[in-house]
């Protein structure tokens, strides 16, 4: 590309900087009305809207690139007759907009990158009615940042489901249109990208003297949190030594964390002596800033753990009362005589009954979903409803280590499809879940899952586990060998289990067994044992963890006692991409439409296809909406 945006020293607001200059737009003053004039719009070049740019580079190829793919931009920011038309494409332009230098508030934020800063200027599409800040419409298809001096960083698609990779500048997680370095993996957001860039800071919370811009930070240790961020903007000086990264002269003085019960504060050093992180449980550096319980006197953080996005919910509360931390206990049901209680997810009064029934699988707790094969559980006076005795006791509200906010405990998940799917075991799952309050977080767990604290006992591993942080990739699970982002593991011995495997029930029941099957981890198999389910040998399958009878030798394959989906009520509709399906419960094990193995504990119907799981219901409504668009 010709054309490569690109930085220059000016003074801006009597400060030295480094100012974005556009490869090709002038500086154009725009009118002081909320429109643009028709003198504006004759002067201003025709801007494609972003809607536009996407499907010109989508279509570059065929059959189209994908929404979920990671692909670059081709096509230029302006409007040219020269554009070879495809039928497929709507060629819009947006017009510029000016707000009396009062910044923009637009519900639901830019539609290209998600932000919500707008300034005093955007652009409008009135075609599609999307609104976007004018740094993304203006957007170059490359620049060169002082922050990535090593290489360009081009305009790419970047798609929701793809790594979790933070803006450079904000923070802030990428999303849709980005800059992006195929090297690095470096990214960062267009309207952050040509932000004047200061040469000097003056930051005396964190540090005496002006600090200055350092172009080559690849090698300098942050004095703050003691890391080596290559890709981090890094500021200096000189006299005394220091070295920052940018964000790090911002650290909040005082925060409220996930993993502790009380705030800690900011220190720029701690006391010599063994210290131990913790939210990341690794050994602190005394020399290094970190975050401190003044009620706690063993209690540390390294300061960039305790500002982790899943840890931390981005407030600073320096100044704000204590008072305002606490939270009331609200018990989950009134106790109405002795043995009955009212439950404050259910109309009517509940039994406890103590002298368990003969087992029935079909019968569920609402709560988890699980059979109740022993123990206390409370029954419905008037209908079918159950749950065990532990499950009505399920606080209403927790802090999990795993999420920032307060999660509620809900009946439904409010989800049209009636089923949720949990962030931590990334099981469906039609029972109760707690639900994060801000909807933007869009956070779920199971019951199973958020009752789960540090340290945790795993069956038949010697030294207890920790939650590991929100990871850029995911690590295998040595108890099923899968993959997943978040789990927990021994800080001693370097043990991980994912959250799918460390909230299995350890004890079951199987309808040609009279005992209990107890869940059997780290046993050595050998030839002659087989799944009495499937009838396949358990050495044939890579997971380490199987349900055993220890009177009967009877081992069993989990899916094969549990089915794919556990936590989705018999009898229960649902609809996957709008399409109406039914679980039913059968002796008979039909094959599955869609993987063709046989299904389990459950039957999802629909019209007149068989599924053995959710997942390959949803693929054959997908299946089924091809053939229908002649695919």
């Amino acid at each position: 590309m010709a054309s490569i945006g690109g930085f220059h020293e000016e003074e801006k607001d009597g400060n030295l900087s480094m100012v974005y200059h556009h490869p090709t737009i002038q500086t154009l003053t725009p009118s002081s009305s909320g429109e643009a004039s028709s003198h504006d719009h004759s002067i201003q070049p025709l801007f494609l809207c972003l809607t536009t740019r996407l499907s010109i580079s989508r279509f570059q190829k065929h059959p189209p690139i994908d929404y979920y793919t990671l692909f670059p931009f081709i096509s230029p920011i302006e409007f040219s007759t020269r554009f070879p038309k495809h039928p497929s494409i709507h060629y819009h332009t947006v017009f510029p907009f000016r707000c009396n230098n009062k910044e923009f508030d637009a519900t639901g934020g830019c539609d290209a990158c998600n932000g919500s800063s707008f300034g005093t200027e955007y652009y409008c599409c009135d075609h599609c009615y999307k609104v976007y800040h004018k740094e993304c419409v203006e957007s170059p298809l490359k620049i060169k940042h002082p922050y990535h001096p090593e290489h360009s960083l081009q305009l790419f698609h970047y798609p929701t489901n793809y790594r979790n990779i933070e803006c450079l500048c904000c923070g802030r997680v990428a999303q849709t249109l980005v800059y992006y370095c195929t090297i690095c993996q470096a990214i960062m957001h267009p309207l952050c990208a040509m932000k004047p860039i200061p040469f000097f800071l003056n930051q005396p919370k964190r540090h005496n003297h002006p600090l200055t811009f350092f172009h080559r930070q690849n090698f300098l240790i942050c004095d703050v949190c003691g890391l080596l961020r290559k890709n981090d903007p890094t500021y200096i000086c000189a006299r005394c030594n220091f070295v920052s990264h940018k964000d790090c002269l911002y650290s909040p003085r005082i925060i409220k964390i996930s993993r502790h019960h009380h705030r800690i504060s900011y220190t720029s050093s701690l006391q010599s002596g063994d210290w131990s992180c913790g939210v990341c449980h690794q050994s602190i550096i005394n020399d290094y800033c970190a975050y401190t319980c003044r009620k706690c006197s063993d209690y540390v953080v390294h300061s960039r753990c305790a500002i982790g996005k899943d840890v931390w919910d981005g407030e600073e509360l320096e100044g704000v009362p204590e008072e305002d931390d606490i939270t009331q206990n609200v018990r989950p049901f009134d106790m109405i005589s002795d043995g009955v209680i009212l439950y404050f997810l259910h109309e009517y009064h509940l039994r406890l009954e103590v002298n368990i029934p003969n087992y029935d699988e079909k019968k569920l707790c609402q709560v988890c979903v699980c059979p109740i094969f022993e123990g206390n559980f409370y029954s419905c006076i008037k209908c079918d409803y159950i749950i065990h005795e532990t499950c009505a006791n399920a606080p209403r509200q927790v802090q999990h280590a795993l999420h920032p906010h307060l999660l509620t405990l809900k009946a439904k998940s409010g989800y049209i499809d009636d089923f949720f799917i949990c962030n931590a075991c990334e099981r469906v799952s039609s029972g109760f879940v707690y639900q994060c309050p801000i909807k933007k977080c869009d956070f779920d767990l199971d019951v199973r899952c958020a009752l789960i604290s540090e340290p945790f006992d795993y069956k038949d591993h010697k030294h207890p586990l920790f939650i590991n942080l929100d990871r850029e990739e995911k690590l295998i699970c040595q108890v099923c060998e899968r993959k997943y982002y978040k789990q927990l593991n021994c800080i001693e011995c370097n043990f991980i289990v994912c959250f799918k495997c460390s909230t299995l029930p350890y004890k079951v029941r199987y309808k040609h067994d009279k005992h209990f099957l107890e869940l059997l981890y780290g046993k050595e198999v050998c030839q002659k044992d087989w799944c009495e389910v499937c009838e396949r040998d358990l050495g044939d399958t890579n997971t380490k963890v199987f349900y055993w009878c220890d009177e009967c030798c009877t081992t069993i394959h989990i899916e094969c006692l549990l089915g794919e989906d556990p936590y989705m009520k018999h009898d229960q509709n649902f609809k996957v991409k709008g399409m109406e399906v039914q679980i039913l419960h059968q002796s008979i094990r039909p094959l599955c439409d869609y993987c063709k193995n046989p299904c389990q504990s459950k039957i999802f119907k629909t019209y007149t296809y068989i599924a053995c799981s959710v997942k390959c219901g949803f693929d054959i409504s997908i299946d089924l909406r091809k053939k229908r668009m002649g695919f």
